[in-house]
């Protein structure tokens, strides 16, 4: 594996009880590098991130991650090498306030504190006493990106941060991953906005039917109007 490559997933295969979901994901994230992976509803995007994160085990394949296969790990093991995912429906605690959903994330010694995520997200330290259950959509999604970073991920991974939120919230939200981005940390986003997609990443995955089918870097995908169709069903010239 190149040493400048985080992420290395290798013919990953997984099921759900008979239903081959994955038939053979690969694809590779490289330091301080976002990367999307994008299809159609059922395509594979999130069983992928779910299997690297062992929620769901991978029937085959490899994980490589910094140079380890933590393809089949327990998911607290696999958290304890810094892959941390902010899943769709964002896992907050909405009894807590915004400060205590953060404090009890902090992992000790992280380079990522309180003052850091309030700097990035100012709207959080304005409810930093609200609790979860009051915040916005959008300030849900902020808490739960936040809570991510105090846990010292090594890399970062998204479903859908941006979906069902309002588009002045979105701006807002894009503007934020620019500056964790701008840290070096690696990102894989998976999103249905290719707007938000393009402003963001380098390099785009399109997975249809649980393989990859398309591969492109970010100026070749915004032009490839025909891959978009295809493979989206975003038909750019109507």
């Amino acid at each position: 594996m190149s040493t400048d490559v985080v992420l290395q997933v290798e013919d990953l295969h997984a099921h759900y009880g008979k239903s081959h979901v994955l038939q053979g994901v690969s694809f590779t994230v490289k330091a301080g590098e976002v990367v999307t992976l994008l299809g159609r509803n059922g395509a594979g995007k999130t069983t992928t991130l779910k299997s690297i994160v062992g929620v769901l085990a991978p029937s085959r394949g490899r994980v490589m991650f910094q140079g380890r296969n933590l393809a089949g790990q327990e998911p607290f093991q696999i958290s304890a090498h810094g892959i941390c995912l902010v899943p769709e429906h964002r896992g907050i605690f909405g009894v807590l306030t915004v400060e205590e959903n953060l404090a009890i994330a902090v992992r000790r010694g992280s380079p990522w504190q309180l003052a850091d995520v309030y700097r990035i997200f100012p709207r959080l330290k304005e409810r930093r006493k609200n609790g979860g259950t009051q915040l916005s959509g959008g300030e849900q999604q902020m808490l739960a990106i936040a809570r991510a970073l105090v846990n010292d991920p090594k890399l970062l991974m998204l479903d859908e941060p941006v979906e069902g939120i309002a588009p002045v919230i979105v701006e807002e939200i894009v503007a934020q991953l620019k500056q964790i981005s701008a840290t070096g940390m690696p990102i894989v986003l998976v999103e249905q906005n290719l707007e938000v997609c393009s402003q963001l990443a380098q390099r785009h995955y399109i997975l249809e039917q649980g393989r990859v089918a398309y591969e492109a870097a970010n100026a070749q995908f915004a032009s490839d109007h025909a891959a978009k169709d295809r493979y989206l069903g975003v038909n750019v010239a109507a």
